[in-house]
């Protein structure tokens, strides 16, 4: 009986290098959220060894407290720009709607009432945004620019001046820390009702963009619009539907962000939409629609939010470093996502 030899070099069909290869050769869009998750990662193992206390339980829960609204806004912001649109509106919109979520509040208004106003406030402004790109065929960076500078002059004439919530206010409940473990000294996992519901918007948005008709749809009129008419998908509905999924996510974040500072004023908000749409893209969601993923948004958001903390703990970098730093992150990024559009193609 013959003995069957084997090259050394051999390795088994189907290991897990292999299989990822095959993913991203399918797939090459999966590559910019691939690449935020080693640059989180990346962060994560610099800024222990350079500042340490980085990969603490306080840490965490800093990170995720502090981003949980922009978590929301990335989530917003990923639906829009998946079908080839963006919405510059939803800084404004957290701005109007927290200082009315605050005034009515401080005048007696219920608990739920006010939360319900301030996501309806968000609703109506996409309402309107749909409406203007659908059937008046306005561009998304017109129709959304306007509502941008509707919602910051309505915040300007409800109030100038910053609102503060009463300190017995149940919407403070919802940025009231809940502590999960007790660690040593400081070192305490802590989170907070809106960390919570940012998490349930991700679960939700993941489950409808890959579970659901709906989300199908949404990358269909990002892949391809005529196409998707072609096929007979709900184009029109759903491109108004998305703008006001983002508004009222923009109106959820406003009472999250609100929860947890205590104070509304009319210059909330500003310049967050781009932070947003740095999020969605740095998660590997294609400006040019039809790829992405949400729960890359999240990272990207993170990755954001982290890189504030490095330059904290750093203490000689300026604070002005950070809009440089994610001006180059996102340009990196933006390249990428050139690279795997041309390979697309």
């Amino acid at each position: 009986m013959s003995a069957v030899s084997v090259s050394p070099d051999a390795r088994p069909v189907g290991t897990i290098p292999d299989r990822a290869r095959r993913m991203i050769t399918a797939n090459p869009s999966v590559l910019p959220t691939i690449a935020s998750i080693v640059i989180f990662v990346g962060m994560v193992i610099f800024g222990e060894v350079a500042y340490g206390r980085i990969l603490q339980f306080n840490t965490l829960s800093n990170l995720l407290i502090n981003n949980a609204h922009l978590i929301v806004l990335a989530v917003a912001l990923t639906f829009v720009i998946l079908t080839g649109g963006i919405d510059l509106s939803v800084g404004s919109i957290i701005a109007v709607s927290s200082v009315a979520g605050v005034m009515l509040s401080n005048a007696g208004w219920n608990v739920f009432a006010v939360i319900i106003a301030m996501i309806g406030i968000g609703v109506l402004f996409g309402i309107v945004s749909g409406v203007l790109i659908r059937y008046f065929n306005v561009q998304p960076f017109i129709a959304t620019l306007a509502m941008m500078f509707l919602g910051r002059g309505l915040a300007s004439l409800l109030s100038t001046t910053p609102e503060r919530l009463g300190e017995d206010s149940p919407i403070r409940w919802i940025g009231a820390q809940l502590k999960i473990i007790d660690g040593p000294k400081v070192n305490d996992l802590v989170i907070t009702p809106a960390v919570l519901v940012a998490v349930l918007v991700v679960i939700a948005a993941f489950f409808v963009l890959h579970r659901t008709r709906m989300g199908r749809t949404v990358y269909a009129i990002g892949g391809s619009e005529s196409s998707a008419l072609l096929m007979g998908l709900p184009v029109h509905g759903t491109k108004v539907l998305v703008y006001v999924i983002s508004g009222a996510l923009a109106g959820l974040a406003a009472v999250l962000y609100t929860a947890r500072l205590g104070t509304a004023q009319n210059i909330t908000g500003i310049g967050w939409e781009l932070d947003a749409i740095a999020a969605a893209v740095i998660g590997g969601t294609l400006l040019t629609g039809g790829y992405g993923y949400v729960l890359g948004s999240v990272v990207g958001a993170l990755v954001l939010g982290l890189m504030n903390v490095l330059i904290t703990r750093d203490g000689g970098i300026p604070p002005e470093m950070t809009t440089i730093i994610t001006g180059g992150i996102l340009l990196v990024f933006v390249l990428l996502q050139r690279a795997v559009t041309r390979r697309r193609e």
